[in-house]
């Protein structure tokens, strides 16, 4: 892994911090990636990836903070997890989507059949875990195939994203086994009219902006390396 020293004055020591910073940059990797610097990993310490501890531990981080709400987290960085913020998503939404909601890409014949397979289990429900989503939306052995691939893909157009991370619960109401993914759509966390906000504006438009913005807290990004990581442009 890599980071910053412990004593390194720059790095960020919690999750709120952490929240503070996807506010004020906009968008956000997980990981260390093509642009250099433009990654949680960097900004925090290398000690206590994966240690469990919630407090020093980036990868308990971001189970805190999606469950907050403030944040979007999902895989949006060429199907590689990371953060946006409630302000710039939006324009994240109309550039990816480009100015498409999933019913009228469905109608315009521009979704798949397994992409609307999933997307149909929201229509009725705020959230599922991913094993739930999975066998309601007819994936499996006899079933649809990739689900993991169709799931990635409508993150990167924003339809989903990740709501929390959660032990299965048995009979007796005991949690059990690892934390499972729980999926929603944007506009069950943030409304549709926040989620749409951007609609008025061309994609490509947005697209720029978001390019600007980045930039602009990043300045040492390429212009090459940030087409790169974005991934999923029109």
């Amino acid at each position: 892994m890599y980071g910053l020293d412990w004593d390194n004055p720059y790095r960020i020591r919690n999750f709120r911090e952490l929240i503070n910073w996807v506010n004020e940059v906009g968008f956000l990797p997980l990981f260390r990636n093509e642009a250099d610097g433009f990654s949680v990993e960097e900004h925090t310490s290398p000690n206590y990836w994966w240690s469990g501890n919630q407090e020093q531990d980036p990868w308990e981080w971001r189970v805190l903070m999606v469950r907050t709400g403030e944040v979007a987290y999902g895989k949006f960085f060429n199907k590689k997890a990371g953060f946006v913020s409630k302000e710039w998503f939006p324009y994240l939404a109309n550039y990816r989507r480009d100015g498409y909601d999933f019913d009228s890409r469905w109608e315009d014949e521009l979704a798949s059949i397994r992409c609307k397979k999933i997307m149909d289990q929201f229509a009725c429900r705020q959230e599922l875990y991913s094993f739930e989503l999975k066998k309601l939306a007819g994936f499996g052995k006899e079933g649809e195939k990739n689900f993991d691939g169709v799931v990635t893909g409508l993150q990167m157009q924003t339809y989903l994203l990740l709501r929390d991370f959660r032990c299965k619960v048995n009979k007796k109401g005991v949690e059990y086994g690892w934390p499972v993914s729980v999926y929603s759509t944007p506009e069950w966390l943030w409304g549709y009219d926040h989620i749409a906000a951007a609609y008025k504006e061309e994609p490509k438009e947005s697209g720029k902006r978001i390019f600007q913005k980045i930039r602009q807290s990043f300045p040492g990004v390429s212009e090459k390396q940030l087409m790169k990581v974005l991934g999923g442009g029109n």
